[in-house]
């Protein structure tokens, strides 16, 4: 019985086609987000896939379609569009997507799709992929500048006035102990991170707040996740769901250090009264 992972965050619309699909004989496993997609495709086999493009964010299907490639070459890999823009459908050619359908579609002719896409498989040469540290690596002025167009737009922390370099140059001691974290073996525990404390003494001295700091490294997040989602056709995606932990985890044991900065002066201060 072939295996159908359905992505879908419309309630009715994933209900709708689960049971359709279901009534076809298909084994059908059925996620509303791109986070549950992935956990799944990492942990199960799959003959097909079929995912919204929106879910809800404009590319979230490319994101579930190119994880799908990589990690089970072999299943046809259909993407469902309210919007059929040029521009859409040639990013999911490029990702290897089969078929981009476009909503709403006949139960039928999905039904007949799937099928005929099972009976006349296509060879799928697998693309090139990069580990997440190695994207990171060779995309750090994309990321420096991705992370400084959005500082701009913040009116928390344009408040004090920075030069380009004083902004930006701590970012990448931080995002180079980011990739070391990566690529350290899963047993092995990781270093604290000395330029995040530099940076929470430099910040103090400049005259943000705590809060402050707590936007800028939100905001390094962000900075992140959107150079990989500018990179997912080399994604190596057998290793990416415990990469974004890392990522997670590194980025707020460093903002860790540097509001230690604040809190210690404050200690000191009480102590001595």
């Amino acid at each position: 019985m072939p295996r159908i992972l359905l992505a879908e965050d419309d309630d009715a619309v994933r209900d709708m086609l689960r049971t359709a699909l279901e009534r076809d004989g298909f084994d059908v496993v059925a996620v509303s987000d791109v986070r549950e997609a992935l956990s799944r495709i990492a942990a199960e086999e799959f003959d097909v896939l079929l995912s919204d493009l929106h879910m809800p964010h404009a590319g979230d299907g490319f994101t579930v379609v190119s994880a799908m490639r990589h990690t089970h070459p072999r299943a046809v890999t259909l993407v469902l569009s309210g919007y059929p823009e040029l521009d859409e459908a040639l990013s999911a050619i490029r990702l290897q997507a089969d078929e981009v359908l476009v909503k709403p579609m006949e139960i039928s002719a999905l039904r007949e799709l799937i099928h005929r896409k099972l009976a006349n498989p296509v060879p799928y040469r697998p693309l090139p992929t990069q580990s997440v540290a190695s994207i990171l690596e060779h995309n750090l002025d994309a990321t420096i500048q991705d992370w400084m167009a959005l500082v701009e737009h913040n009116d928390e922390l344009t408040r004090i006035p920075l030069a380009f370099e004083d902004r930006t140059g701590h970012l990448p001691n931080l995002i180079a102990d980011l990739i070391c974290r990566l690529r350290l073996p899963r047993a092995e525990k990781a270093n604290i991170s000395i330029p995040a404390r530099e940076h929470g003494d430099l910040r103090r001295q400049q005259g943000y707040t705590v809060a402050m700091l707590v936007e800028e490294s939100r905001i390094l997040q962000v900075s992140i996740f959107n150079t990989l989602q500018n990179n997912l056709d080399r994604v190596d995606f057998s290793k990416v769901l415990r990469d974004v932990i890392t990522i997670a985890d590194e980025v707020d044991s460093q903002l860790k250090q540097a509001t230690l900065s604040y809190v210690e002066p404050a200690r000191a201060a009480v102590s001595a009264a």
